[in-house]
């Protein structure tokens, strides 16, 4: 396997969800490219991925911690975090009773008034657990404010929620009456 995975699935990720044409890409409308293009794609884009080989992307995809991509066939994806233009399908699920966001304390007054948008991604993005949505707002900011969703409820109000994969919960956005800091 490559040296530098982490830096390799950064890549993917920046290739999948954020700049598919920088690396000859077309994603269909859920968020699929071919594998042989993203692999071209890296040979392509950079000297560092010129042994880059299928195997490569499906070991890191299959051995990742944290799933950020899926495959299926010869196909791939990001699960979350798009940032290109129009919206990726993704299934609606019911969603658990309770998720987290974290964020710093400046966004939180803002929050209050408008809720949860997702700014410059596609959607927002929530935890299922407080852990996961403090170690997500520590990128931030060290001072983390980390907010209880009473996603249920926001989805029993016609909210829609979707799997964004094993620890990212998506949705379009959270009005402020379904938020309030986690103890």
């Amino acid at each position: 396997m490559l040296q530098d995975s982490d830096e390799l699935s950064r890549t993917i990720s920046l290739a999948l969800r954020h700049d598919p044409k920088a690396y000859g890409l077309l994603m269909d409308q859920d968020g699929w490219v071919s594998i042989d293009n993203l692999v071209r794609g890296l040979h392509e884009s950079d000297a560092r991925w010129s042994k880059v080989s299928r195997q490569d992307v499906e070991f890191l995809t299959a051995s990742a911690v944290k799933k950020r991509h899926e495959i299926s066939g010869d196909l791939i994806r990001a699960l979350y975090g798009h940032s290109t233009p129009g919206q990726v399908r993704h299934v609606e699920a019911m969603p658990p009773e309770v998720l987290y966001h974290g964020t710093t304390p400046a966004a939180w007054k803002s929050i209050k008034a408008e809720g949860l948008t997702p700014m410059k991604r596609q959607f927002v993005h929530l935890s299922p657990d407080r852990a996961t949505a403090l170690r997500v707002g520590n990128r931030r900011s060290s001072d983390v404010v980390v907010l209880r969703v009473d996603a249920l409820a926001a989805h029993s109000s016609g909210h829609k929620f979707y799997v964004g994969g094993d620890s990212v919960w998506l949705t379009d956005r959270v009005p402020a009456k379904f938020l309030s800091p986690s103890e």
